[in-house]
């Protein structure tokens, strides 16, 4: 597996070796020993999460704050998505800053998100399957999140502005200007 360190610190695109032959495919999505070597921290996940959704839906931007900060593991096991995170640590040059990359099924890459960032992401394919794991218990009273379409982010979601199916909880969120951290 390969780490590539995206331009906000601590957030890593991971890439496996994957052995293809006329039988199919076999990798190694995660191995606790050679993810910390190549993260250089120690993560220790605690909670796997699976969501299956439709072309157009919309998830995030959700992070947690406080004892119950998150990091994740985030991967597409079946379909398209686009993965998008914010930079939301204060003391960061990055704060505020996003980065988005194409998880599929095709490419098997994986983002590794650090505590402190923010997190969603918008179905590209027909259908997905996404999985995360994550390094602390959800707790609701901790969840915080930014709208998705906050003009300060100014995020590309790839897909027209109509075909997002976006969950009521989502449409209320604050703006980063508006937020409380």
């Amino acid at each position: 597996m390969k780490a590539i360190e995206t331009k906000l610190k601590g957030c890593f695109i991971l890439e496996p070796n994957v052995f293809k032959d006329s039988r199919g495919y076999f990798f190694e999505s995660f191995n606790q020993n050679k993810f910390n070597a190549l993260i250089g921290q120690e993560v220790n996940f605690v909670q796997d999460n699976e969501s299956f959704s439709s072309k157009g839906v919309l998830r995030g931007l959700h992070f947690q704050t406080g004892d119950y900060a998150q990091a994740k593991l985030v991967r597409a096991v079946k379909g398209t998505v686009l993965d998008v995170v914010v930079d939301m640590r204060k003391e960061s040059p990055t704060f505020s800053k996003h980065f988005s990359i194409e998880l599929s099924e095709d490419n098997k890459r994986q983002l590794f998100v650090p505590r402190g960032f923010a997190h969603g992401f918008i179905v590209l394919s027909e259908t997905a399957i996404f999985s995360y794991k994550c390094d602390n218990f959800y707790n609701k009273p901790s969840e915080k999140g930014l709208r998705y379409d906050d003009p300060s982010l100014a995020i590309d979601w790839r897909l027209p502005t109509k075909e997002f199916i976006v969950s009521e909880k989502d449409l209320v969120l604050p703006t980063l200007s508006n937020i409380e951290l």
